[in-house]
């Protein structure tokens, strides 16, 4: 089976997460990927695919030769709800550049890449939902890549350890993730988007929820007596610095992001998410959040406003800066298979980054995918055939 056809087939099992499920995985459908997986895994070979109890979808290939290096490749099953719906994918063969039309109206334009990528044929949405290449496209891969190195005429390679993980768009995916039980000594998750993407520098990230009381008074009568909450809860929104959110930023540039509102006079929430690269600036933003809660309790009355802050992963520069032949190994990985490393920061966080802290140091390798949460999200078939060529040379291209 191809990587376009794994790619087809797995889009259509419906598998988002929900993160205010308390379970593992956060939502049931999710293991109707994984046992797919794990029974197709099986078909090909792998004697010990399996699926856990909680959704998590482990393998191991045999090495083929003399290499002793054991190396781990991870891609998750879940996909956002950013858009909710059905995916209903469409194809354009030998897209010929401009403007992509899609079937509901909207229309992809305006996007740098687009020129890099006229004559492949790409991979969109009807409009009506996200694709699902994050992480299908990863998914399909790693599956691909499987298939290949289980035929009797698959070159020599390493022992490869394939792990799935659900929930990873909700921040759990490492949550109940066997890192001893996979076995791998390092990893790599294929999770990033532009082909070439090699990543090993991520967010600190952390959770801010803004809950404000207040007191409900009729209004002819509520001089000096109604709190509003929905009021305070804006004020404390202006107080954040304005130029440092998501559309404002770039690069190294962190940012607070203001991901959820509810309110009335009674009671608002607001949900934040806190981001930066350096650790220093990531304290000072979550030391921000506490400053104005302070200061609005000093001016509208003790407990007010409270301020909730939950850290949710770190940086892994600080644990792959100790192993940088992980990085040697994917750039020489793309550049052997004509293909330029874009060595670059995520502006965001993947299974890898906690799984680094955990003792597998694992960066992110790109899926040839564009625009992740989002009904404009697309993917190259050219560039996820690419990646199965950078992945089989990855894994036959070791040492040890």
């Amino acid at each position: 089976m191809s990587v376009k056809e794994r790619f087809l087939r797995y889009i259509q099992i419906e598998t988002t997460s929900d993160e205010a499920s308390p379970t593992c995985p956060s939502t049931a459908w999710q293991k109707n990927l994984g046992k797919l997986l794990a029974e197709e895994l099986r078909d090909l070979g792998i004697r010990d695919a399996r699926m856990d109890e909680n959704g998590y979808v482990y393998g191991t290939i045999p090495a083929k030769g003399a290499s002793t290096v054991k190396l781990g490749l991870i891609a998750h099953m879940d996909t956002s709800d950013a858009v909710k719906g059905p995916t209903h994918p469409v194809e354009i063969p030998a897209y010929p550049g401009g403007p992509i039309t899609l079937k509901n109206g909207t229309v992809i334009d305006g996007f740098s890449f687009l020129d890099d990528l006229v004559g492949q044929d790409l991979i969109v949405t009807d409009g009506t939902s996200v694709l699902g290449a994050d992480d299908k496209a990863g998914v399909a891969e790693i599956m691909a890549l499987a298939e290949l190195l289980m035929r009797e005429d698959a070159p020599d390679h390493c022992e490869v350890h394939i792990g799935f993980t659900p929930d990873e768009e909700i921040g759990r995916g490492p949550d109940l993730f066997d890192v001893p039980g996979f076995g791998a000594t390092y990893g790599y998750t294929i999770d990033g988007g532009a082909l070439g993407e090699v990543e090993f520098e991520n967010f600190n990230a952390a959770s801010c929820l803004i809950t404000v009381t207040g007191l409900s008074i009729h209004p002819g009568s509520a001089k000096n007596q109604m709190i509003n909450a929905a009021a305070i809860a804006t004020e404390f929104h202006r107080m954040l610095p304005q130029s440092e959110t998501p559309e404002h930023t770039e690069g190294y540039e962190g940012f607070y992001h203001l991901n959820r509102m509810e309110g009335d006079c009674e009671k608002a929430i607001l949900a934040y998410i806190l981001r930066d690269h350096d650790k220093t600036s990531f304290e000072k933003r979550k030391e921000t959040c506490r400053q104005i809660t302070q200061l609005l309790n000093q001016r509208y009355g003790e407990n007010v406003v409270r301020c909730d802050i939950k850290d949710s992963y770190a940086n892994m520069r600080e644990i792959i800066a100790q192993h940088p032949e992980i990085i040697t190994k994917a750039k020489e990985a793309f550049t052997a298979c004509d293909v330029t490393p874009i060595v670059q920061p995520i502006r965001g966080g993947t299974d890898g980054a906690r799984l680094s802290f955990m003792g597998l140091p694992c960066p992110n390798l790109s899926t040839g995918g564009y625009n992740f949460h989002s009904r404009k999200e697309l993917i190259s078939v050219q560039a996820m055939e690419k990646m199965v060529e950078v992945l089989t040379y990855l894994v036959s291209h070791t040492e040890g």
